[in-house]
């Protein structure tokens, strides 16, 4: 650690704990304790009301009356700051919330627990979040990973990508990545993602700056869609309010519009007996050939 950020970290921790010993600190930084005595010294030379005292109860502490200078944020920008951090740290990792812990005792408030992402389902099986962590490992050490991906007809391939970029985008995680297999940039929804581990090769390759939404998104398209009262958790769970009426029978009628690939088309193919597309005319024939085609599987 350098010499600046040891002091820093000394003034941080004198700031939660009021005092500690130099052996304590010794220990924290692997120096030694005349290094720890030089550090005050240079504290207060920096007009750090900083002190040292001998015997019992002796120790390094701050004046009770210290605290940082802060006046340059207003009391709302230190909340957003604050509350930015919070929900940073699943997604970054430690130094966040090392950050976090020191930033909110500089401001001299209370963490306010406001948020937790949990990237694991609901199942003891916490595969998910094993996953994101080594998508997110991969891309900050810009190494390689290899995959299995099923896409939304469940057809299988494998798959080594340069990871670039974690894209959270209507309730999903999604991997942007570019893909030596089909040598082009891709995203691969991270819930499909199977088997994966990271290669030992490095990339160069960054996320191209002017990223043009039509080179990562489809053409969207506008459904229209009868959904059986039997699947009310699933309308009221994934669809917004504005999207949804009712029907005299108890049935919903769903206006929504999404990206048009096969993702769209095999989430339909989900709720399987319990709906119909009314419109367009295109999703319905695309659907009554895919079920066309999944019915010979049982002839």
């Amino acid at each position: 650690m350098q010499v600046n950020n040891r002091l820093f970290e000394i003034v941080y921790i004198l700031m939660q704990k009021k005092k500690v010993t130099a052996k304590e600190l010794a220990d924290k930084f692997e120096v030694s304790t005349r290094t720890i005595y030089r550090d005050i010294e240079a504290l207060s030379s920096a007009n750090i009301p900083i002190y040292a005292s001998k015997g019992k109860d002796g120790g390094i502490g701050l004046l009770d009356e210290y605290v940082l200078n802060k006046t340059i944020l207003s009391e709302e920008e230190q909340n957003q700051i604050l509350f930015a951090l919070q929900g940073m740290i699943k997604v970054r990792g430690q130094d966040e919330k090392d950050i976090l812990e020191k930033l909110s005792t500089l401001f001299n408030k209370e963490i306010n627990d406001w948020i937790r992402i949990d990237l694991s389902n609901w199942s003891k099986d916490n595969m998910q979040e094993n996953r994101f962590d080594i998508i997110k490992s991969a891309i900050l050490n810009k190494k390689l990973i290899e995959f299995n991906y099923y896409n939304s007809n469940g057809e299988e391939s494998r798959r080594i990508v340069e990871p670039l970029q974690i894209w959270f985008k209507d309730k999903s995680w999604y991997l942007i990545s570019y893909c030596r297999n089909k040598e082009d940039y891709r995203i691969f929804k991270i819930a499909r993602i199977k088997e994966i581990k990271t290669l030992q090769e490095h990339f160069e390759r960054e996320l191209p700056k002017e990223q043009k939404e039509e080179k990562y998104n489809f053409k969207n398209i506008l459904l229209e869609l009868e959904i059986s009262k039997e699947m009310a958790y699933r309308v009221y769970d994934e669809f917004e309010n504005s999207e949804i009426s009712k029907k005299e029978n108890g049935n919903f009628i769903v206006k929504v519009e999404y990206p048009e690939n096969e993702w769209v088309y095999g989430y339909i193919l989900s709720f399987g007996e319990h709906i119909k597309v009314i419109a367009p005319n295109r999703a319905k024939k695309i659907i009554k050939d895919k079920l066309e085609k999944t019915l010979k599987n049982y002839l």
